[in-house]
């Protein structure tokens, strides 16, 4: 059963949270995705920067598709050690 091979749309996974299994900090949604077209296969997950302010924000934050952890029911546990967040601190 531990086997079994589960498949997800890729606009399922842009509407799951990603969440960093190493802090327990919420990361935000999947914005983009990086796609290897030779391979077939997404080799990043975009996630949106924060805001600086009216018309600025941060830039979007890169996490390879090797540091997925576990893709659940509605959320994406990522591994984000050794990659710089830039996280808003006032976001909840």
């Amino acid at each position: 059963m531990e086997d079994e091979l589960i498949l997800y749309s890729v606009n399922a996974i842009r509407s799951m949270e990603v969440i960093d299994i190493s802090t327990g900090c919420k990361l935000g949604y999947t914005k983009d995705y990086k796609i290897d077209i030779n391979e077939q296969k997404i080799t990043a997950i975009l996630l949106a920067g924060a805001t600086k302010g009216w018309f600025s924000k941060e830039d979007d934050i890169e996490i390879p598709w090797e540091k997925v952890i576990k893709i659940g029911v509605d959320v994406l546990l990522v591994d984000a050690s050794g990659i710089e967040l830039n996280l808003d601190e006032n976001k909840i």
